[in-house]
């Protein structure tokens, strides 16, 4: 992504700040990983209550959000090392760093102020822009090659799975009516044209979310980093993630309670045979929320539910 820019975001709030630093409990000495640094609000907090030589890696796929991390960031020295790249390559990079394990993982999914400030990201409806929506500008597919290359029977069942939107059939066939379609607003029109029933959101805001997620395969990365980041976290480390929907969170929840308990059998089968251990101790039994002085503050923290886990011995 461009740094010129017409558009500049707003700074970013980073959510529930106060909540992520008590319950990773950043020490001296110790390795952290912000998988989704953005512009290093939530990893400003980790180095500090980590000083004076606790250390951390932040990663991002958005090279703009690593330009204001860096800009946050660099107070800190050789403390924080930036790369750019998805949390799910987060073997690899540890690998080159020379950290066998880390004591805390972040990771605050979905999409940023900053990249919905940004008209011209094409992650908002509130402005006209072009249909992109990734969260890296080179990543292989856009929002816009979805829209205009799906059939209406695929288009339906991907509104349907990542919007949850029960207009999704009514929506792919006025979307595929309309084609082609390359801009925000255009999109958002079409939808609303098609949605029925009331809601408090926008008719397009379920289309727009499932784009995305489709996008940047981020339920699919989400899956795949679960298992990484047991892998990667000492004993008593802790892994915090801030999801925006219920299907991030469900997959955060479900995985979670499975790597707490120590057998997965189904429950009337009288022996064991699975082999499972725990793995994790749920922090977290129920998803934390921000307060209501957080959220007039920063309206977008109303969605955020945290949960966290911490790695048995």
């Amino acid at each position: 992504m461009p740094t010129n820019q017409g558009s500049k975001p707003n700074p970013h709030q980073p959510v529930l700040y106060q909540e992520i630093i008590a319950y990773l409990q950043p020490c001296a000495g110790g390795l952290f990983v912000d998988g989704t640094v953005g512009a290093g609000g939530h990893a400003a907090g980790i180095l500090d209550a980590s000083s004076p030589d606790g250390r951390l890696l932040g990663l991002d796929l958005d090279p703009l959000a690593l330009e204001f991390a860096h800009k946050k960031l660099e107070i800190f020295g050789e403390r924080v090392v930036l790369k750019q790249g998805s949390y799910t390559q987060i073997k690899n990079r540890l690998n080159d760093l020379g950290w066998n394990t880390v004591q805390g993982i972040l990771l605050d999914l979905g999409v940023s102020s900053m990249q919905l400030d940004i008209p011209e990201r094409g992650f908002s409806f509130q402005q006209d822009a072009g249909l992109d929506m990734r969260f890296d500008p080179q990543g292989q597919i856009s929002a816009d090659e979805l829209i205009n290359g799906l059939s209406e029977y695929d288009l339906a069942n991907l509104i349907f799975r990542f919007g949850e939107d029960r207009n999704a059939r009514r929506i792919a066939k006025a979307i595929v009516r309309q084609r082609p379609i390359h801009s925000t607003l255009q999109l958002a029109a079409v939808i609303a044209r098609a949605a029925t029933g009331r809601s408090e959101i926008h008719p397009a805001t379920r289309t727009f979310q499932a784009l995305r997620i489709a996008v940047n395969q981020e339920l699919q990365n989400l899956e795949e980093i679960l298992p990484q980041a047991i892998d990667v976290l000492s004993p008593g480390g802790r892994l915090a993630i801030i999801a925006f929907h219920s299907l991030e969170d469900r997959i955060v929840k479900t995985f979670f309670r499975q790597e707490s308990r120590d057998c997965l059998c189904p429950p009337k089968q009288p022996v064991c045979t699975c082999g499972h251990r725990a793995k994790l101790k749920e922090i977290t039994r129920h998803p934390v929320i921000a307060a209501q002085e957080e959220i007039a503050r920063n309206p977008r923290a109303r969605s955020a539910k945290l949960r966290v886990a911490e790695k048995t011995a």
